[in-house]
């Protein structure tokens, strides 16, 4: 695994310190009810604005969390390339004849520690059905989600549960709709209703 920024002792005392002002300032509280494995999943939702991404990443990083997310490779061209890397940006191809779960499956295979970060609807637009390679990276990689949220009517964010998925792809994700059911988008109107039905291991 590459270096990361987030994995430096200085940096990470200046994000929580950030993190922990911005909630303070903007009213928000957070919290953790799991301790966290060595490889695992953020599924990190309701995802339907820009302002989920500070809000969750000031909680990951007062619970300790380095978590790191995809891209796609473009995104790491000159002059771009270090700093996304160093933010915990993980490159994606797309041309590959291997599927995106297939790559992030690798990526789990080679470190010894991985925290990745996931909205389960693949997207902040509105959209009828959520993207299922969150599931199929976690059953194929052999890594726990951990099911996380932000929640704009009580203005909290938390780990909340640790979920492992067990094969059975429609009931572990309607259990994991049913938890995100009862938190409140900041636009609940593009929160996604449905899952998708079919068990494609590509995500977009």
């Amino acid at each position: 695994m590459h270096m990361t920024i987030f994995y430096t002792p200085v940096f990470q005392q200046m994000l929580r310190l950030t993190g922990f002002v911005y909630l303070k300032v903007t009213g928000w509280r957070y919290f953790s009810n799991v301790e966290q494995p060595r490889k695992f999943i953020i599924l990190a939702g309701p995802h339907t604005s820009n302002w989920d991404f500070p809000i969750m990443i000031s909680c990951t990083s007062l619970v300790g969390a380095r978590p790191y997310w995809m891209g796609k490779k473009d995104l790491f061209r000159f002059p771009f390339k270090t700093f996304f890397r160093w933010m915990g940006g993980l490159p994606i191809d797309r041309s590959k004849r291997n599927s995106v779960v297939d790559q992030m499956v690798q990526y789990f295979e080679e470190a010894d520690e991985l925290c990745l970060l996931i909205p389960p609807e693949g997207t902040r637009k509105a959209s009828e059905q959520w993207k299922s390679g969150f599931y199929h990276i976690a059953r194929q990689g052999n890594v726990p989600l951990i099911l996380s949220y932000v929640d704009y009517a009580k203005k909290e964010g938390a780990f909340s549960e640790i979920f492992e998925v067990t094969g059975d792809y429609e009931a572990d994700m309607r259990y994991i709709q049913e938890f995100y059911a009862g938190k409140a988008a900041k636009h609940p109107e593009n929160f996604a209703g449905e899952f998708l039905t079919d068990k494609s291991s590509e995500t977009e």
